[in-house]
């Protein structure tokens, strides 16, 4: 049995893939499924349809890879973070759509909560501000929003679980109930701290401890998928939210490596250790990984834009058919021309934490077009992964004298243009691997590693291949033009706040 199945379950699709004991790809399988916005700043999933479509590309790459479930040594699931699924312990119904991590409809929550002066215990424990993003004040709204979900969560009818959770409860045929500390760590109800639910979060957030799932390792015998799913039984064992997994895949094992993973959004996260740095810089405490009991955690900055400004020019303005027309077009553009993009569509992520603004461009022509707005989208990307580098920087000062180099990963980083331009405003190295499919990658390590398919750590990490490392190629007066120029961008936005 050397073979490992990954389930991928992202924002948008939902992929599967086989890896060999080698770590090389066997095969592997991916289906879009619907996005849903019932309103402005809300983003919903259903839960079958997650569902579904993950079975479906499973069967698919166990197919495309030739073997069978006992060729299979062990599942491992990584996940689109704060989404939230809140469902029936007795019928297995969600009773309602799944909540996105993009999700801005309870900032009214998050207002008062921090009105009435919840922040500090909140931050202190969780390593996390209080913002829509993560899932507890979406728990909480289901409950608050769906008729009789709040009595029926108090007599311990209902079930809350990140995606990964849902899944592992649907593959063991309702058997188990269970997370990572990863996926924990990004709720707003637990203690990075003990490594536990917290009592006291989740009567501020008001959310029943009946609901909630067990907590263990990132790489742990979860249960198995019943027989009936995959032609037999098959463990699993290795859970992680996406950006940690990204994180383990890129072979991060070490504090002060660093990664960013681009995909609909932008996710960069610093390894500092056994020791959770506090940021002064508004980014995220969490817990990177957890193995053997013990907790490593990182410094995170999260961009609610990337990609999607991508699918914006594509899917809002036609301008592009394929993502990969956006660097030879951005090549294009005129060099006289400084346009910005602002991706705010949800708000701004960090390290400015602002759910109300919405996007801009500064900078616009009689002769901008589309070549411009290519340039504008994918250099908003680079401008907003500096303003994360800078925080991280600022936040802990042994990054300063270590030879800091960004490993990269996710869809974006094909593009070669974005890339260079990303080595030349960070004036730093920029490495991309021969394996590109890390968030998988790393899903499959923490499963092969419980089932005995893959070594430690440090052994692991011997296998991370570069394949291109892209070094900063531009003036240090173009760069910090430029970084300027998206600083006045940034204040623009930032002031068109009129808090409504």
């Amino acid at each position: 049995m050397s073979f490992v199945l990954a389930i991928d379950q992202g924002t948008t699709s939902s992929r599967a893939i086989v890896f060999r004991g080698d770590i090389s790809i066997a095969a592997k399988a991916q289906a879009e499924f619907p996005q849903h916005f019932p309103a402005s700043g809300w983003v919903e999933h259903e839960p079958e349809d997650i569902w579904t479509s993950t079975v479906m590309v499973c069967r698919e790459a166990i197919e495309h890879a030739g073997i069978s479930a006992k060729d299979i040594a062990a599942i491992g699931i990584t996940n689109q973070r704060e989404t939230t699924v809140v469902w029936d312990r007795a019928t297995g119904q969600a009773v309602h759509r799944a909540i996105v991590w993009q999700d801005r409809r309870t900032a009214d929550i998050c207002a008062k909560l921090k009105a009435d002066g919840r922040e500090p215990v909140i931050s202190q424990k969780t390593g996390l501000i209080i913002d829509p993003y993560f899932s507890g004040t979406k728990v909480a709204w289901i409950l608050d929003h769906v008729p009789g979900a709040r009595a029926r969560a108090a007599r311990g009818e209902l079930m809350f679980g990140t995606v990964d959770c849902y899944l592992l409860w649907r593959l063991t045929g309702g058997k188990v109930h269970a997370t990572d500390a990863t996926n924990a760590s990004r709720t707003l109800l637990f203690n990075i701290h003990t490594g536990e639910w917290d009592d006291e979060l989740l009567e501020i957030i008001g959310v029943p401890r009946s609901m909630l799932p067990e907590v263990k390792d990132s790489s742990a015998r979860f249960g198995e998928s019943t027989p009936d799913l995959f032609g037999g039984a098959i463990a699993i064992s290795g859970i992680a939210g996406d950006q940690q997994a990204a994180t383990i895949g890129q072979a991060c094992f070490r504090p002060g490596m660093m990664k960013s993973t681009y995909g609909t959004g932008c996710f960069a996260l610093l390894n500092t250790g056994t020791t959770p740095v506090v940021s002064k810089n508004k980014l995220l405490t969490t817990v990177a990984y957890q193995l053997g009991g013990k907790r490593t955690y990182a410094l995170e900055g999260s961009i609610f834009v990337a990609g999607s400004a991508v699918q914006w020019l594509r899917d809002g303005l036609g301008i592009i058919k394929h993502a990969a027309e956006t660097g030879p077009l951005a090549d294009q553009s005129d060099s006289m021309q400084s346009v910005y993009l602002v991706p705010a569509f949800v708000g701004m992520g960090a390290p400015y934490w602002n759910p109300r603004v919405r996007g801009a461009l500064f900078g616009l022509t009689r002769n901008t077009g589309p070549a411009e707005l290519a340039h504008a989208a994918l250099e908003s990307v680079c401008y907003q992964t500096f303003d994360l580098w800078a925080a991280m920087r600022a936040d802990w000062p042994s990054s300063e004298t270590a030879s800091v180099v960004l490993r990269v990963d996710g869809g974006m980083t094909a593009s070669d243009w974005t890339m260079q331009r990303l080595a030349d405003l960070l004036d730093a190295p920029v490495d991309r691997p021969v394996i590109q499919e890390t968030t998988a990658l790393g899903a499959a390590y923490l499963a092969g590693l419980n089932a005995g398919v893959y070594p430690e750590p440090t052994k692991f990490a011997d296998n991370w291949r570069l394949e291109h490392r892209f070094k900063p190629n531009m003036s240090e007066a173009t760069r910090e033009r430029k970084l300027a120029g998206w600083a006045r961008a940034v204040k623009g936005v930032l002031a068109s706040d009129e808090g409504e």
